[in-house]
């Protein structure tokens, strides 16, 4: 009996004495909060840290850094157009529940490299392996040309993207990182996730929050836009009426 609570107790204490074996990750960013004003056109945010090894002893081979920031998630409608009796058309469309507003990974070297498929899966390390979830209802081919559809889009807008040598380790243990911001990023609250990889296997993560908001007009637009949607479509029209009138009277002038 005492042999048996003696193993029950080794048994919950496991993961805590192979925790402390492990090596921890310190990670930071260069900034907490990004402002977004009407001369906003990008920032580059820097994410960097250092991994604690046990006893501050660096193995010869040191484990490698994967960072991924990730914007709000959000429903989107990706159309698909076709050339229709000469003109371009809506011919399809498909629905997803919720898509990374925005998507960014660095590694020190190239994931396939680091991971198995598996694991790239769980962690959604990669474009590859993002989990969007759709709408439901269409074929399975139809979803993977759609998901498809949908990253590519992100990439020319900058909005997605993937640097497998982005991350620079200096002594084996202060890593950084530069992703870029682009202007139209949404905002809201990002995560900076960072995983720490070695022998394909991920041994520590930690995270950091990154808020992204507005400020100076553009949030006194977008915030009456949330509280007073009805008033602020009322605004918008009259401003695009009033606009249309001036416009109107000038060229009547010119002429």
């Amino acid at each position: 009996m005492r042999r048996a609570r003696t193993s029950l107790i080794l048994l919950a204490l496991a993961p805590l004495l192979l925790g402390a074996v492990q090596p921890r990750l310190v990670p930071d960013v260069s900034s907490r909060s990004i402002e977004i004003i009407y001369s906003f056109n990008g920032a580059q945010l820097l994410l960097f840290g250092a991994i604690l090894y046990p006893g501050g002893r660096v193995p010869k081979r040191p484990a490698d850094v994967i960072v991924v920031l990730k914007g709000p998630v959000q429903p989107i409608v990706v159309r698909q157009k076709q050339k229709i009796a000469g003109i371009w058309m809506n011919a399809d469309s498909n629905r997803f529940r919720s898509a990374p507003s925005y998507y960014a990974i660095a590694s020190s070297q190239p994931i396939k490299e680091l991971v198995d498929e598996r694991t790239a899966a769980i962690y959604e390390l990669g474009l590859q392996n993002l989990q969007l979830s759709t709408g439901g209802g269409a074929l399975p081919e139809k979803e993977r040309r759609f998901e498809a559809g949908l990253v590519d889009l992100k990439r020319r807008n900058a909005l997605y993207s993937e640097d497998p040598r982005g991350v620079e380790i200096s002594e084996g243990v202060l890593y950084r990182a530069r992703l870029f911001i682009p202007s139209q990023v949404p905002v809201g609250t990002y995560t900076a996730e960072t995983f720490l990889v070695d022998e394909g296997r991920v041994i520590a993560a930690a995270t950091r929050d990154v808020e992204i908001g507005k400020s100076g007009f553009e949030r006194f637009v977008a915030l009456a836009a949330r509280r007073h949607a009805f008033l602020y479509g009322i605004a918008a029209v009259l401003l695009s009426l009033g606009l249309g009138w001036a416009a109107a009277m000038a060229f009547r002038k010119r002429a």
